[in-house]
């Protein structure tokens, strides 16, 4: 597919390990000469998902060192720098490059790097007189993580909390915008395409398109732009549609237990940037990668965990049969003379087992990995009843309910004080009416297990303002927002049109269902309210549902803004293996978030709002 995203960033550190020469036939970097890899935290995080630290050597990288530590002095060898365009990183290479740590300095921004930085680092090396050490300055535009194929995160934390804060001024709200926006641009320009943009109106997802917008038509001004080389793509002449969403459009999947391997496993153990730390079999720590190089998490990420147990059975029988097949071939006649025959017959034999045994030994790595990983979370599974929360809380939101007894008996059950807080958030989201005195239930239910529940009252209160909403769809849009801002201050995201799927009835998840209808490019009342933005088209159509701009695409960027998962991400992956025609989806979000990490963003907002106790809880 064209696009590769991990690929296509992979490719573009390559070159810049390569001091931003092309690689050669090979697509290594240049070996011949030796540097030394400077980066600072966010960039190692880049970094980590693509490169092994093995393979640095292999880009002629023979030391690797964060740019806060202090370093020794190597005069004869260059640096290459990756790192953000920050003042702290600025006045560190200002200093490295005045003394001078190494022989010349390749810098390397994450993103584009502002004038007023640019001309620091002017002044403070020609104050040095050592400018001319400094070889070249790249802006890379790589300022986001991609951890698999189809799945990228911009890496900005808390941003649900910053953009509903009913504190938050407009230049708060602005900046983060900028962020995402200059995030987004960075994606656009690895891949090298200009989508079609589409997103519901009002609040953040409408500012981060309009923004994007703007910025995409300003830079495609410039004749040598970014976009230029990637204008004819070899495997679709057309355009992919970027759509942006905001959290607020399906609060309930940043909540929700999820039961199959990949959720679960980032979910329960927290998984981080691929890598797995768990209890080994003696209780010492294991560190694991989870990510493409896995055949078995590849495979069996998306199902549920108890056919993934069964699967690994099957593995592990499948590795004893061609392990007795191996020594039965090997093993020769007890008793029996050897001829030449024989000697023949069984060196042959002898090759072919020797030949096999890297491949039997890698399989049986996988097979003892995903074993104990299995293991460690059958352990949490048990101890927290974690099927029967995803079982249940599946079970509200299709139904729209759940008996009162059940209720309560869950919540006074086995769990983390967070798996009942999310519990409780969920039966607020699945039904439309909650009883007065089964939500106070709920309240002294938390209360009795010592749960913080500002999270619980702040989806209450957003809830019933969503509510309010709907009743006053007479009154004019304005008229609603200026409404809301009196309630909430600038907490605008929270209450946007866009809340109506904050109910979802249905298996499928609304964006799933959404991003469908997008793509398709038919008819569909869903999305009949869509803006469109054309970043390529005159300025005055933009915003306007043009009927060109409609689709059907063939591939789709979709963005949440506010904290994303892996249960979007599988069901996104889900709906390009249902559809008959090839069609290919990357799910990217300003941070990937666990549930209980998300309900620690919900408690603060409520904490903000006065409501609720002081603790935050912890995510298990």
């Amino acid at each position: 597919m064209a696009l590769n995203l991990r690929q296509k960033q992979t490719n573009c550190i390559i070159r810049m390990l390569n001091l931003n020469q092309p690689s050669n036939s090979s697509g290594n970097a240049n070996e011949e000469v030796y540097k030394i890899l400077i980066y600072d935290k966010f960039c190692q995080d880049i970094l980590s998902p693509l490169i092994h630290v093995k393979d640095l050597r292999k880009y002629g990288v023979t030391l690797y060192f964060l740019i806060d530590k202090d370093r020794k002095s190597v005069p004869d060898v260059p640096a290459v720098y990756f790192v953000q365009a920050n003042q702290s990183n600025i006045q560190r290479i200002i200093a490295d490059v005045s003394r001078p740590l190494y022989e010349n300095f390749h810098l390397n921004f994450s993103s584009s790097i502002p004038r007023p930085l640019l001309e620091d680092l002017a002044t403070g090396t020609l104050k040095s007189d050592s400018i001319h050490r400094i070889s070249k300055v790249h802006d890379q535009y790589l300022e986001f993580i991609t951890l698999e194929d189809n799945i990228f995160s911009l890496a900005q934390k808390s941003s649900y909390v910053q953009l509903n804060d009913p504190s938050a001024g407009d230049r708060d709200i602005e900046e983060i915008i900028e962020n995402i926006v200059s995030g987004l641009f960075g994606v656009l320009a690895t891949l090298a395409v200009v989508p079609i943009i589409r997103c519901p109106r009002g609040g953040p997802a409408e500012m981060v398109a309009s923004a994007l917008d703007l910025r995409l038509r300003d830079h495609l001004i410039t004749k040598n732009n970014l976009f230029t080389e990637g204008g004819n793509l070899g495997s679709s002449f057309q355009r992919p549609i970027l759509c942006i969403f905001d959290r607020n459009f399906e609060l309930s999947v940043g909540i929700q237990h999820d039961f199959r391997y990949r959720p679960l496993v980032h979910d329960a153990l927290g998984l981080k940037l691929n890598r797995l730390n768990v209890q080994g079999e003696k209780g010492a720590p294991r560190s694991y990668e989870l990510d493409t190089s896995d055949p078995f998490w590849v495979a069996n990420g998306s199902l549920e965990f108890p056919e993934v147990a069964v699967e690994i059975e099957t593995q592990l029988s499948k590795y004893k049969r061609d392990v007795d097949e191996v020594n039965k071939r090997t093993g020769g006649q007890d008793g029996a003379d050897f001829d030449g025959q024989d000697l023949i017959g069984n060196t042959k034999h002898l090759m072919n087992a020797v030949n096999s045994l890297p491949e039997l030994t890698e399989r049986k790595k996988v097979i003892d990995k995903h074993t104990n990983i299995a293991t460690v979370l059958l352990g949490e599974i048990k101890e927290r009843s974690l099927d029967s929360y995803a079982k249940k809380e599946s079970d509200m939101l299709i139904k729209g309910g759940i008996d009162r007894h059940e209720l309560l008996s869950v919540l006074r059950g086995k769990g983390s004080k967070v798996d009942k807080l999310r519990f409780a958030i969920i039966y607020l989201l699945s039904a439309e009416t909650t009883p007065q005195s089964e939500v106070e239930a709920v309240e002294v239910a938390l209360r009795e297990s010592e749960v913080d529940t500002s999270a619980f009252l702040y989806v209450k209160k957003i809830k019933s303002l969503n509510v309010s909403l709907a009743s006053a769809n007479s009154a004019s849009k304005n008229n609603i927002v200026d409404w809301a801002e009196k309630l909430y201050g600038q907490s605008i995201s929270a209450v946007t049109s866009g809340m109506k799927n904050l109910l979802s009835s249905d298996r499928q998840l609304a964006l799933t269902r959404t991003v469908e209808a997008l793509m398709e490019g038919r008819p569909n009342p869903e999305i009949e309210s869509y803006l469109v933005f054309d970043p390529r088209a005159p300025k005055s159509s933009s915003g306007t549902s043009s009927s060109h701009l409609k689709g059907p695409f063939k591939e789709a960027i979709v963005f949440m803004i506010g904290g994303g998962n892996y249960v979007e991400y599988g069901s996104l992956q889900e709906l390009t293996h249902r559809q008959q025609l090839a069609k290919h989806v990357i799910y990217g979000t300003t941070e990937i978030l666990t549930g209980g990490e998300f309900v620690e963003q919900l408690t603060l907002l409520g904490q903000k709002m006065g409501l609720g106790s002081s603790s935050i809880p912890s995510a298990h």
